[in-house]
């Protein structure tokens, strides 16, 4: 049976309905159990979608953006998987055209109402606005509004609006998201995904595809550069990886090509922002950045002049700002657009500033600083009406509980702080659940509007959101917008002007360079304990293993050296291996690296290709098969797949391009692989032992070092500790070789910028080549008193050494200095001292 013929039958026989007993706009279904004209044209198709066929896209669906690494957190709580639920949103082209026409004209009302307050003040001076909502709302910037005419105020160059239907099917606005809006990130992707799991759908809809718009976008960010900007430098600034919506910030960086930064990859100097060069401050700024795409709220912008105790921003932003050698977008201070007390005044400010009528009103809403209006609304939240939102102006998205006794006296105390939003009966979708049916939930659709040249184009789309459950991830949907005409331009944009084409080989900021010498690290950590793992399950899986013995003991050796990389958990060989699997706080284990590397990884994510994820998304699948399996044999198996997923990733920065990022990324996993190399062979050749558990040692560390085939080819006769330890040591033949680790490392800190052939790190390693160089392997690897000391303590001092070279190329690449500390973490002997 057709999952849209149960849920049009549902809908349309209240005794069976699935939504509230409120009356809700069916998005699909008319009020006569028929389809609405939008989804008319995709009957044939869409009326076809069975449980079965709907289960199989699910399933695609999840592991697609599991793939793609696409997460979500809302404010304090952890990531969690994005969900795209299969049933699109579907609009036909004259039922999008009034909200085309509306979103334009919200997102011109809303730049001259920000030019306004920031400028001339008009409606404040006029009292259309009550100036307590405007002067009394955090984001109002002081620092911004200007003196005089000498430079602009701030303003928009792309806004978001959310938007939902009353039960008569007519359009309001809930909410306005012009401080830092994000998902269009988000909306490409799910269009990205659902084109791939629905194909044939898609094409029967004929529906406007994203690509022009995005190309629309980065043409509007390279034209608003500040005047004299020939080739303009445009960054995305990023809070960093653990932003809530750090995907959607990558995806748009990637999308647009344009670099995503932190704020500590920028400075200010002589009144400009600049990207700080590797080696920073001994290195002075060379590139300067025009433009910045900012997705870190205003407030955080700023630590000199707006918040002090900001790590998010750039100390000096904004003097660059009002200078007018900086272009932010949005323009700092556009967060007192996001006020719901501002709603009730709009279709005024509209009339007074545009000369029109507001085409698409907003919710219905009371400043409760306003007597009147909360003689109106006061009532109703006293009284519990479910129907009413109380909301405090500077938090907005936060529910908040009229019945709190500490919130009504505050209500008492700053009435201006608060106001009452009308809740709709929002329209309603089907959503597919676990039951394998189609439930009827409430929904939103965020609208987005660009200015591309003289006027605001709406996305023909947007992101349409449901939430299952009050604490639960939000589900979206993709919104699909019909063309009335196949021979329709998409986006309703011909083409966009090409622009001049520059060759750019932009600089990275020592934030990244950081975080690619450290994802090259992690994945060599991980990849080398992976296949300690494996060779010790190996040894344990031969007969006799388990026994006192011979093969005992070449089993304990491989554990010992388990134990000096990750120290150890379980005293039982498979609870340990099941640790060092799963156990993402153990330092050392391969689930603390991976967890580690993909840390790393997603503070870089515009300079990795999209196939990296699918890496972790694979790691995944075999952790949670291990989780659920207890059987011994599941966890060899889950520790090859995580090996071959680690693999896979040579695969994939194989074809990165040769900057100085993926040089660093190189650098970090050959100095890793020398790490782990001499921890591992210290902990295999220290001791003498019987022939044949030396031999089974000695396999075991070939194979760990992924070096038994080359072994093979190169000797002949019986395995001998001297031969093993020249091949890992002294081979510039053997990829996995020490030599040919720094030889390898050699060459990539050469490519990087500040490489001078005589800095710190280029002396270290010369150093480090030279004494191995004169090893002779006979006399180190010579057994005094059953041991290996000579070896032992030889390894250690190469241990050492590379540890010392990794801090000096940290210190040559990376930023030096202590760390920024804000002025209120100061101690007053602190501030003196500094003084002094």
């Amino acid at each position: 049976m057709s999952v849209l013929r149960d849920y049009a039958a549902a809908v349309s026989q209240p005794t069976l309905s699935l939504a509230s007993t409120a009356p809700r706009y069916d998005e699909v279904v008319d009020g006569d159990g028929a389809l609405r004209p939008a989804w008319q044209g995709l009957a044939s198709l869409a009326l076809g979608l069975t449980r079965e066929e709907l289960e199989r896209v699910d399933g695609e669906i999840s592991r697609f953006l599991a793939d793609d690494g696409v997460s979500y957190a809302r404010a304090g709580d952890d990531l969690r998987p994005w969900q795209l639920d299969p049933m699109p949103f579907v609009l036909d082209a004259p039922g999008w055209a009034r909200l085309d026409v509306g979103l334009a004209q919200r997102a011109e009302l809303l730049n001259a109402l920000l030019a306004d307050l920031y400028g001339p003040q008009v409606v404040l001076h006029e009292r259309i606005v009550p100036a307590a909502v405007i002067l009394g709302h955090a984001g109002f910037l002081r620092a911004m509004a200007r003196a005089g005419d000498e430079n602009p105020p701030p303003d928009l160059l792309l806004s978001a609006t959310d938007l939902g239907r009353d039960a008569a099917g007519e359009w309001h606005v809930l909410a306005d998201r012009v401080q830092a809006p994000s998902g269009l990130g988000y909306a490409a992707e799910n269009r990205r995904v659902i084109s791939q799991v629905l194909p044939d759908l898609l094409d029967e809809g004929t529906l406007h595809r994203m690509d022009p718009y995005f190309a629309a976008l980065r043409a509007a960010l390279i034209a608003a550069a500040p005047e004299g900007a020939s080739s303009p430098r445009i960054v995305v600034l990023s809070p960093g990886p653990l932003s809530e919506t750090a995907f959607d910030q990558a995806f748009l960086a990637n999308a647009l090509g344009f670099p995503l930064v932190q704020g500590s990859d920028l400075v200010v100097r002589d009144g400009a922002v600049w990207m700080k060069p590797a080696g920073w401050p001994q290195r002075a700024p060379r590139e300067r950045v025009d433009v910045i795409l900012r997705r870190v709220d205003a407030e955080w912008c700023d630590p000199l002049e707006l918040r002090s105790g900001s790590r998010l921003g750039v100390a000096g932003l904004a003097e660059a700002v009002r200078r007018g050698h900086v272009r932010v977008v949005n323009g700092l201070g556009a967060g007192v657009l996001e006020n719901p007390a501002l709603l009730p005044y709009l279709p005024a400010v509209c009339e007074r500033l545009l000369g029109e009528q507001l085409r698409v009103p907003s919710v219905p809403a009371w400043w409760l600083g306003d007597p009147d209006a909360r003689a109106d609304a006061l009532p109703r939240l006293t009284a519990g009406d479910p129907t009413l939102e109380l909301r405090h102006i500077d938090d907005p998205r936060r529910r908040l509980d009229a019945a709190d006794p500490e919130l009504r006296a505050r209500l008492v105390r700053e009435p201006h702080r608060f106001a009452a939003v009308e809740q709709l009966a929002l329209s309603q979708v089907p959503v597919w659940d676990a039951r394998g049916a189609a439930s009827a939930l409430p929904v939103t659709l965020r609208g987005f509007a660009i200015r591309f040249g003289s006027t605001y184009r709406p996305l023909v789309g947007g992101l349409a959101t449901v939430r299952t459950a009050p604490e639960s991830a939000p589900v979206t949907k993709d919104v699909w917008v019909l063309k009335s005409d196949e021979a329709e331009a998409d986006q309703g944009i011909v083409d966009v002007a090409s622009l001049p084409t520059t060759r750019s080989d932009p600089t990275l900021a020592p934030r990244a360079l950081s975080d690619l010498f450290w994802t090259g690290r992690y994945a060599e950590r991980a990849e080398d304990l992976l296949r300690l793992v494996i060779s010790t399950q190996a040894a344990l899986d031969q007969p006799g293993a388990h026994r006192a013995g011979q093969a005992g003991e070449s089993v304990r050796v491989l554990l010992a050296a388990i134990h000096t990389l990750a120290g150890t958990r379980a005293s039982e060989p498979e609870a340990e291996f099941r640790s060092l699997l799963l156990d993402a706080a153990r330092p050392g284990s391969a689930a603390h690296s991976i967890a580690r590397l993909r840390d790393a990884m997603e503070g870089v994510r515009d300079q990795l290709s999209g196939d990296t994820w699918r890496v972790f998304s694979n790691i995944e699948r075999a952790v949670r098969a291990l989780r659920t399996a207890p059987h011994p044999h599941r966890t060899a198996e889950s520790a090859g797949r995580m090996l071959a997923s680690m693999l896979s990733l040579y695969g994939v920065t194989a074809n990165m391009i040769r900057d100085p990022g993926w040089h660093m990324m190189e650098a970090g996993r050959y100095l890793e692989r020398g790490l782990q190399l001499t921890t591992l062979l210290s902990s295999a050749l220290s001791a003498s032992r019987s022939p044949r558990t030396d031999r089974e040692v000695l396999e075991s560390l070939l194979l760990t070092a992924e070096s038994v085939v080359t072994h093979r080819r190169r000797y002949r006769g019986a395995m001998r500790a001297a031969d093993v330890a020249e091949l890992l040591l002294l081979d510039r033949g053997n990829p996995r070789s020490l030599a040919f680790s720094l030889q390898t490392l050699r060459g990539h800190l050469a490519a990087m910028p500040a490489s001078t052939g005589s800095s710190r790190a280029e002396r270290l390693l010369d150093q480090l080549e030279t004494e191995l160089a004169e090893i002779e392997v006979l006399e180190m690897t010579a057994v005094v008193g059953g041991r290996r000391e000579r070896l032992v303590d030889g390894l250690e001092g190469v241990r050492a050494q590379l540890e010392q070279l990794s801090d000096a190329i940290g210190d040559l690449h990376f930023e030096a200095g202590p760390p920024a500390v804000s002025m209120a973490e100061l101690s007053l002997v602190e501030l003196m001292g500094a003084r002094a």
